[in-house]
């Protein structure tokens, strides 16, 4: 088992979750990483940012960081290796400050912590930094760090695979235990609604009017007493679907006032299921109900509105076989700190899902984060200590 300097990752950690870095807004947190990677003795030749930010479709201030690493010695000329994280946070986590106390990392209370997913930068600097002090065998690593995971995975959707070049396998650190062996996961679409009424007078001549979130109302709770809304389970085929939310028109309220019926309503929601298949599904429940929605609600005139529903597909479900290259190797690194592999599945995205349809089998393992995306976020400080040792593990394994 190899060892690490715990203090120089902890320090590094603490470095990490000082800077902001929320969705879309990774250039300063990106520019510290590689920073820091210059630190520990990676060439700035050997580090980059690809232009994934210019096929993103949502302002994104930076691309993903990029890093190559030679093999060296009795490994150098094994197949390569990726490991990866995500630089971006929650915006809860704007304006964090972290402190240690005792085993733990925690916020001042009124925002998030950032631990997802500042403690996987510190664990791939940490093994960038003790493959070079340790003078480590290894085989050719990939470090790779992606931007707008948070806000839909485009980073590793959008990554340019000609700057990663070909590598056999992938392991990603985002989640909470590493001893967690996180082998595929959901897929999901995401959906939204215009509903388009007719304004009329609410106290004068209601009935002319077309009530735009009444057939919102009515579709929603048709999809309730379809059994389609939260956790939906249909024979042995599952998943889970939620609306976000309701609006109006450029973000505004839907309606303009309590004596006008409402002519225009925006909704948008998510399906999620392992079964590709079911999410289509989940997704095509939804805008039948919205179809048959807009037909049930008429003026006095006989007149219905419209809607127009329209689905996009954010990314797609994987399950790597328990048999694989990839998680025999993750299993043994973790088995080798002493650790009991424990293979799931994820009802999460991550970037291992597009890693994976890329080519690149990816599984994912926890690096201490607990309760992200609340308040209440705490980094486990020995779980974070475990997943430095565990990717050192992964990388020196022979």
């Amino acid at each position: 088992m190899t060892n690490h300097d715990s203090k120089a990752a902890l320090d590094r950690l603490m470095r990490f979750l000082a800077i902001e870095g929320v969705t879309g807004q990774e250039k300063a947190i990106g520019e510290d990483v590689a920073r820091a990677l210059v630190e520990v003795g990676v060439p700035a030749g050997a580090i980059s940012f690809d232009d994934a930010n210019t096929r993103i479709p949502v302002p994104t201030e930076t691309g993903n960081l990029i890093v190559k690493l030679p093999g060296r010695g009795a490994l150098s000329n094994a197949e390569p290796l990726l490991f990866m994280a995500h630089l971006d946070t929650v915006p809860l986590c704007a304006g964090a400050r972290a402190r240690i106390d005792g085993a733990k990392i925690v916020s001042g209370g009124d925002t998030a912590l950032g631990g997802d997913n500042r403690t996987a930068c510190a664990v791939l600097v940490t093994l960038a930094a003790e493959l070079a002090r340790q003078n480590l065998d290894h085989p050719p690593l990939v470090l790779v760090f992606c931007v707008r995971e948070e806000s839909g995975l485009w980073g590793a959707r959008h990554i340019d695979m000609a700057a990663v070049g070909p590598v056999a396998m992938g392991f990603n650190f985002d989640g909470s235990r590493p001893s967690d062996l996180v082998t595929g996961a959901v897929g999901a679409d995401s959906w939204e609604v215009e509903i388009f009424g007719r304004a009329s007078h609410a106290g004068v001549a209601p009935e002319r009017g077309i009530s735009s979130t009444m057939i919102a109302a009515v579709a929603l709770a048709d999809i309730r007493a379809g059994g389609w809304f939260g956790k939906v389970v249909k024979g042995e085929r599952s998943g889970t679907s939620n609306l976000g939310t309701i609006a109006g028109r450029g973000g505004r309220a839907a309606g303009d006032a309590t004596n006008v019926v409402t002519d225009y309503a925006f909704l948008e929601g998510e399906s999620r299921s392992h079964d590709m298949g079911f999410v289509d599904e989940i997704t095509n429940a939804y805008e039948a109900a919205f179809e048959r929605a807009v037909k049930a609600v008429t003026s006095s005139e006989g007149k219905t509105g419209t809607v127009k529903f329209t689905r996009h597909r954010k990314y797609h479900a994987f399950s790597i076989d328990r048999a694989a290259a990839v998680v025999a190797r993750g299993t043994a690194a973790i088995a080798s700190l002493g650790l009991t592999p424990n293979p799931k599945l994820a009802n999460g995205g991550l970037d291992a899902n597009w890693l994976t349809l890329h080519g690149i089998p990816t599984v994912t393992f926890g690096a201490g984060q607990n309760e992200p995306h609340t308040v209440d976020e705490w980094i486990d400080i020995p779980a974070f200590q475990d997943a430095c040792r565990l990717a050192l593990a992964l990388a020196t394994l022979r």
